[in-house]
This record gives C-alpha cells, sequence and structure tokens, in this order.
C-alpha cells in the first residue's frame, strides 16, 4: 500500500483527534498502519543486510493520557524504531512518519547514569577518536551536527575546563535528519533510510566498544 494512505490519513486525524471520529474512520486507519507497515519491513530488510537486530517495534497511535495535560487520544505520528542485538551492539534507529514533520534518528537518547558516566569517562580520557568521526565531511552531509540534551555546567567530579566538556556535560547523543512529505513519498525512500542509517555506523562501533569495555579496554561482556 502506498505511504500516502499514511499521509493523508494523518492530515485527517490532526484535525478530528476524538474517539468518535477515529472509530467511524477505523478502516481507513488500518489501511494506513498497513502502509506503515510495509513501509517499516522494507526499511527493516534493507538494514538487515550491514546490521544486526533484535526487533523492529512499531509504536501504537494510541496516546496514554493518564498523567498528561494534552488529552487527546491520538499521536499525530506513525513511528517505529529498530533494536540492535545487545549487548554487544548499541544505539538505537527511530523513523516517525507525520506530515511535514518526517524525520530519521539515531544514536543514544536515554543512555542509563553507568553507561553514561562510562561514556564521559572515555572523554575525559580522549575525545579525539570521536570528534573524526563526527567530523567526516561526508558523516556531516548526512547527519549534520550532534544533538541533545546537556548539562548546563560540569557533571559532578569533572573539571568544567576540561577541553572536552563540550562533549563531558551532554546527556543524549542524538543525531536526526528530516524529510519533507514529497521526498517520503518517492520509490526509493526505504532504500534511501537505510543508506542513511548506514553512514551512522562508525559512531556505532565507537560507542560499542567503549560501552563494552573499561577503561582499560578490558571486555565486560561475559561469554
Amino acid at each position: 500500500m502506498s505511504i500516502k494512505l499514511a499521509l493523508d490519513f494523518l492530515k485527517k486525524l490532526e484535525k478530528n483527534n476524538n474517539r468518535d471520529w477515529f472509530a467511524d474512520n477505523k478502516s481507513e486507519y488500518e489501511k494506513a498502519l498497513k502502509a506503515i507497515k510495509d513501509l517499516l519491513n522494507k526499511v527493516y530488510g534493507n538494514m538487515q543486510t550491514h546490521d544486526e537486530f533484535e526487533k523492529l517495534k512499531i509504536f501504537r497511535i494510541y496516546r496514554d493520557v493518564r498523567f498528561s495535560k494534552n488529552k487527546l487520544p491520538y499521536k499525530n505520528n506513525f513511528g517505529g524504531s529498530f533494536l540492535r542485538a545487545k549487548p554487544r551492539l548499541r544505539g538505537g534507529y527511530y523513523i516517525q512518519i507525520q506530515p511535514g514533520n518526517n524525520f530519521i534518528a539515531t544514536g543514544f537518547w536515554d543512555p542509563n547514569k553507568e553507561d553514561l558516566l562510562r561514556i564521559r569517562k572515555e572523554f575525559e580520557m580522549d575525545d579525539q577518536e570521536l570528534r573524526t568521526i563526527i567530523n567526516d565531511t561526508f558523516f556531516k552531509s548526512v547527519w549534520g551536527e550532534l544533538q541533545g540534551e546537556e548539562l548546563k555546567t560540569a557533571p559532578r567530579n569533572f573539571d568544567k575546563d576540561h577541553p572536552a566538556i563540550d562533549l563531558i556535560k551532554k546527556k543524549q547523543f542524538i543525531f536526526v535528519k528530516q524529510f519533507t512529505d514529497k521526498e517520503v513519498l518517492a520509490p526509493n525512500f526505504a532504500q534511501k533510510v537505510s543508506d542513511d542509517f548506514k553512514t551512522i555506523r562508525p559512531f556505532f562501533d565507537y560507542m560499542s566498544d567503549v560501552l563494552t569495555t573499561d577503561l582499560n579496554g578490558v571486555s565486560l561482556i561475559k561469554d
């Protein structure tokens, strides 16, 4: 099914985000969801030629409104993630389809405190390998700049004047790439997404190596 079905459905849902309308248009939603599943499965198949995964996860469109001020019952996007084979491989891939706000994202959204400390310790010891990767001309042409939330000052027990403090302060390590609706509708979109995700591998290989070894380079993975 054409991904246009999904974009068209989401445009209507944005104007009619209520349970009655959704119930009356359930068949259109199911066609849109089928189109999304077809797209994500195609991307997943392409990506399996260059990475290893645990699974593909497609997110539900239903919102949990119990603890949210936003009481709209449905998300205005479709999303999915590709989970790499842990513990050996780290990092994640995400794709969102939403009219006017389509994007793919990759990196580390919410590293646990142990992983975050290990990453910061690595940067404190040597940040040049990472900088070489993320400042590569081709890499930057695809992904732009490293993004993510960061602390306002140095984390506890780190020198605020350290040369790598810009990296040490980060709490997330994310790259994002936007796509127009026209690009999403192109026949080669699934392959394009896979190709773009493939270019993140030097970053993932580096971070996976950091997170699976101690500061002496000894593996933390038990056989």
